[in-house]
């Protein structure tokens, strides 16, 4: 949940020409990984919540993409970029790892 709320954080400093924009799809894709997370846990086989978990893992990646365009696009220093992106890296590997400890 923190990457959310640095996510928005964020966000509301971006020009307003990116609203229905890149903003729209960093809220999607940030509020998308611990979504599908807590959705897939209510499943009744793994089988099915590691459906969710790749799902929010791809959403991982899609903010991590996301984050890239914004740093490109100068929309935040080289530091905060660092710190989201290592935050970001760091929840990629627990979900992958997650997914892997399920299905074996």
């Amino acid at each position: 949940m923190e990457i959310v709320s640095e996510n928005y954080r964020l966000t509301r400093t971006y020009p307003d020409f990116e609203r229905f924009n890149l903003i729209s799809q960093m809220n999607r894709s940030a509020v998308s990984i611990p979504s599908n997370i807590s959705e897939g846990s209510s499943k009744s086989t793994n089988r099915h919540f590691i459906k969710y978990l790749e799902n929010s893992l791809g959403s991982a990646f899609e903010w991590e993409t996301q984050l890239i365009v914004s740093y490109n696009e100068k929309y935040l220093d080289e530091e905060k970029f660092e710190e989201l992106e290592t935050k970001i890296l760091q929840i990629q590997k627990m979900i992958a790892s997650f997914i892997d400890n399920l299905d074996k």
